[in-house]
């Protein structure tokens, strides 16, 4: 019998990040304790620009957008968010998009299915995706739930169950 197999992933659907800035906008734009505070939030490539005249407006504009971000079944952690910084007579918040796994992760969550994981499966590095794979399904299903359980700072998504 052939090796059943998975890959892990980490990826963005560009879409429902631009719905969930789309929806943080109209929010700030009509909400009354936003009126007049020069709030702003914009999508550029990869980087969520958000802008406002006090830093606690600017955090109050990111908590909206997480908890759009959040609304629409994704995973904060797909958000690399900066400290506020002002620029000239705004302050400013930069988050930028997280997508693939980084080689560090990638060794770390290798490490873990080495250890944790159960016996006979197998785990390699493959660009910034990581392929496992087992003779049985059953060790397959247990190492995904090890790894939803990992603490790691980057959003997984298990693909390719084969």
């Amino acid at each position: 019998m052939a090796d059943s197999s998975f890959d892990v992933v980490s990826k963005i659907d560009s879409m429902e990040v631009e719905n969930a800035v789309n929806q943080a906008r109209k929010e700030v734009e009509q909400r009354y304790d936003f009126k007049g505070v020069g709030a702003d939030i914009t999508l550029n490539d990869k980087t969520i620009l958000i802008k406002a005249n006090t830093e606690e407006r600017a955090n109050a504009v990111l908590d909206v957008l997480q908890s759009k971000i959040i609304k629409r079944g994704m995973s904060l952690k797909v958000l690399d968010t900066g400290e506020p910084y002002a620029s000239g007579k705004e302050y400013r918040i930069e988050s930028k998009l997280k997508e693939g796994i980084d080689q560090a992760t990638a060794k770390q969550l290798n490490k873990l299915i080495r250890d944790e994981g159960p016996k006979g499966v197998k785990s390699q590095i493959q660009g910034d995706e990581l392929r496992v794979s087992s003779k049985s399904r059953d060790d397959l299903q247990a190492t995904i739930a090890l790894l939803k359980e990992a603490d790691v700072d980057t959003a997984l998504q298990f693909v390719n169950f084969r």
